[in-house]
């Protein structure tokens, strides 16, 4: 480890799909390094990729939110520290249970088996935008409504209640206040118990997630109705709102890089490793966070039980020693083991469903539109603040 004074965390990038400037310290003294959080406290970044994948497996960190100290990257966020939440939010054994519930509804056959309704909801969502003619603007007329489709046919939630669970998931992660983000909880938690008990008067089940949940953990006891309404909004939550950034921030970064694309556009057979190369560029959840229960001795440091630690999946995706010119976009470098979607047991369970979704959203978005062009200069569109998912706030476009 090398001494440096403390970075302040987070920082809002300066380019949508590079780290913010601010972090370079961070990229210097990997593997681990000091910052300081919103309030002055300080706390462990991660920035070393062996580090990470080793320390993102160590059962001596806890991602349980409700523990004392757990590390706030804002003020909203501390505000909220102790609801429960679920997945994300708990570890082994409750994290396992839940796990275990919804790994047959995740699996890469499961995935495969959606690719033709994917795709058809990929296409309708484009013949729609380009009948009504361009311009157009990408994240309200296809890179939000793809995922949020996909996820509620998975889910088994009804798409038509789609602006008010987006607009709830918008005051979840980027509300202003705390107050927001329990309010945007609350309504949330009442939607799904409305939900769930419409499905519990079914006779018969439909083949949604929540259906199967309802009509087996619940009914059965393995869930509980807090913890099922818990795992509800976690899943539809990061079932949209993940993929759609990364739909609208991937596409904006094709156009920022016209080779790229067109080495794509030339041999599609690269999409797949093209997707894993974009999640390892991008690092869209930037900021994994963690509380150490035990002393973990690190690169020659200490982490002491009760600091917080933090991983910076930017930094650590562009991590040298790990990627060859990791500031490049490169469809031929093994990029699989990026930390996009974490590591250990808590990575992430959609992962394989997110790779079918933006696999066939950006294949067929520049295959139907091979004129596609930014319809504004890219320094004027506006992206997110770094203390949230990264992606584009709009992106228009024009063909």
């Amino acid at each position: 480890m090398t001494e440096t004074e403390p970075v302040a965390f987070p920082q809002d990038r300066t380019c949508p799909y590079h780290p913010p400037t601010g972090y370079d310290p961070l990229r210097e003294a990997r593997p681990l390094s000091r910052i300081t959080l919103f309030d002055g406290r300080p706390a462990w970044l991660v920035s070393g990729h062996a580090a990470a994948r080793a320390l993102l497996a160590d059962p001596r960190l806890s991602s349980d939110r409700t523990r004392a100290g757990f590390p706030a990257p804002t003020a909203r966020f501390a505000g909220v520290l102790n609801r429960k939440s679920a997945l994300v939010g708990v570890d082994d054994p409750e994290h396992r249970t839940q796990r275990r519930m919804m790994i047959p509804s995740f699996t890469l056959k499961r995935a495969t088996q959606l690719r033709p309704r994917i795709q058809q909801v990929v296409d309708e969502r484009l013949d729609a935008m380009i009948a009504q003619g361009p311009p157009a603007e990408l994240v309200t007329a296809f890179a939000l409504p793809v995922p949020s489709t996909v996820i509620c046919a998975l889910l088994g939630v009804p798409y038509a209640d789609h602006n008010f669970f987006e607009g709830q998931s918008r005051r979840l992660l980027r509300g202003p206040t705390a107050a927001d983000i329990m309010d945007a909880r609350d309504q949330l938690d009442t939607y799904f118990d409305e939900l769930i008990d419409r499905k519990q008067k079914q006779r018969e089940p439909d083949d949604g997630v929540l259906d199967e949940l309802v009509h087996r953990q619940l009914r059965d006891g393995d869930l509980d109705r807090e913890e099922l309404i818990a795992l509800a909004t976690v899943l539809l939550v990061a079932g949209h709102e993940t993929t759609a950034n990364m739909i609208s921030l991937g596409a904006y970064t094709l156009l920022q890089h016209p080779d790229r694309l067109a080495e794509l556009r030339a041999d599609p057979a690269l999409l797949p490793t093209a997707v894993e190369e974009l999640m390892r560029m991008l690092s869209i959840a930037d900021g994994l966070l963690r509380i150490a229960t035990e002393d973990i001795d690190v690169a020659g440091t200490t982490i002491h039980a009760g600091d917080g630690v933090v991983f910076s999946t930017s930094v650590i995706n562009r991590d040298e020693t790990a990627y060859a010119d990791p500031d490049t976009l490169d469809w031929h470098r093994p990029a699989r083991h990026h930390v996009a979607f974490g590591f250990g047991i808590h990575q992430c369970l959609g992962q394989n469903l997110a790779r079918a979704e933006l696999e066939i959203a950006l294949h067929t978005l520049f295959d139907r539109l091979p004129t596609l062009r930014l319809a504004a200069p890219a320094d004027e569109i506006p992206f997110k603040p770094g203390d949230t998912i990264q992606g584009m706030l709009e992106l228009p476009v024009t063909w």
